[in-house]
């Protein structure tokens, strides 16, 4: 698994190991600034990301470039 990866409609991931055999992924996106806006974080325990994480992080980005506007 690479340590970033696109997770669609500008939305990304970045991964890091932690102790304990955890892994932790953050879900960002670059805003019209050329800023990293961090979204959502989480400590993985399956090989799949749930939709609601996603779905918590694609919100938060909305809110975010509406309040750029």
């Amino acid at each position: 698994m690479p340590t970033c990866r696109p997770m669609g409609d500008g939305l990304h991931e970045v991964r890091t190991n932690l102790p304990g055999n955890r892994i932790d992924r953050v879900f960002f996106y670059i805003d019209k600034l050329g800023r990293m806006v961090l979204l959502h974080a989480i400590i993985k325990k399956t090989r799949t990301t749930n939709d609601d994480d996603l779905d918590l992080a694609r919100g938060n980005k909305r809110k975010h470039e509406k309040g750029l506007s």
